[in-house]
């Protein structure tokens, strides 16, 4: 068995973080795999790397040791990334169209990979809900668009997945269901419900309810990720959103618990769109190719392994 990149990561966040259940949403992937990763770093360098408690997870001795190289391999892999290729320089101006939760939870951080990469491209970003951004693409107002692909509906708009982020049922500290081994929606339809509403959020959550034969015990409705955030936090109700705009602590510092559902409840899907017959230019090209080798290729390749 050879050392993998994938390996490298999943061990610096958990030693970073301090839990497996928290390293597994801050990499959208879930906890099986962390503990997979960790495990076969532990089998390949005969050596404990953590000490694994009810508090989370401590690194030994050997452990710090290894992840003082694992800096080391990350820097040098980000540094190669981030040297341009000199025989390709892609220019020009990019209408880049995303939702809400998109932009204040995903772009940012790969925006500021791209202008870096792409100096000479100049990305025009556009916020707008899934029916406006529908209509941008198909008039041609915008090149491209990063979105939730599972609200997509026009036929002519062609649309690239490049992950997938778990959906779990958000609680307040010492809430009683954080003791229970299995929760269905039966159990939280018992619950006061924070129901969030921006980007079609209450229409996806009520297709995992209805096929789920259940109906949530609504107490708000919101627009706003951090209303969500506070009120359950404060014990006000219990809400189910995705990993990807999970954060484990509220605006007044009091912790979120998160716990997987024993029903199907879908995940939220983020990935690329654009019109089928959209000629593409080299600003999307290089966009596209962007977040395949960021998403993309590292799945495909984990697949072949």
């Amino acid at each position: 068995m050879s050392l993998t990149l994938r390996q490298v990561r999943y061990f610096v966040a958990t030693a970073e973080i301090g839990q497996i259940s928290q390293a597994a949403i801050h990499l959208n992937i879930s906890q099986s795999a962390v503990t997979t990763a960790i495990k076969e770093l532990e089998a390949m360098l005969a050596v404990q790397l953590f000490v694994r408690s009810a508090q989370g997870m401590n690194l030994t001795d050997a452990g710090r040791h290894f992840l003082n190289r694992a800096y080391v391999i990350l820097r040098s892999v980000e540094d190669a990334l981030n040297s341009p290729l000199p025989d390709y320089r892609a220019s020009g101006v990019l209408h880049l169209a995303a939702s809400y939760t998109v932009i204040g939870y995903f772009l940012p951080h790969h925006l500021q990979r791209l202008e870096h990469w792409h100096p000479d491209v100049t990305i025009e970003l556009h916020e707008q809900e899934r029916q406006a951004i529908e209509q941008g693409l198909l008039e041609g107002r915008f090149d491209m668009a990063v979105v939730l692909t599972a609200n997509l509906t026009h036929p002519d708009i062609v649309s690239q997945t490049l992950f997938n982020s778990e959906r779990r049922l958000w609680l307040p500290a010492h809430h009683p269901l954080c003791e229970r081994t299995s929760i269905s929606l039966a159990d939280v339809a018992q619950e006061p419900f924070i129901l969030l509403t921006v980007d079609e959020a209450e229409q996806s959550a009520m297709r995992y309810w209805e096929q789920a034969g259940q109906q949530p015990n609504v107490r708000v409705r919101t627009s706003s990720v951090e209303a969500v955030r506070s009120m359950v936090a404060n014990g006000s109700g219990v809400a189910i959103l995705s990993d990807l705009v999970h954060r484990p602590w509220s605006l007044e510092g009091k912790r979120i618990e998160t716990l997987s559902l024993s029903d199907a409840v879908t995940p939220m899907s983020v990935g690329l769109a654009w019109h089928r017959e959209r000629a593409f230019t080299p600003a999307m090209q290089a966009l596209r190719a962007y977040f395949h080798d960021a998403f993309l290729a590292p799945q495909q390749l984990s697949a072949r392994r």
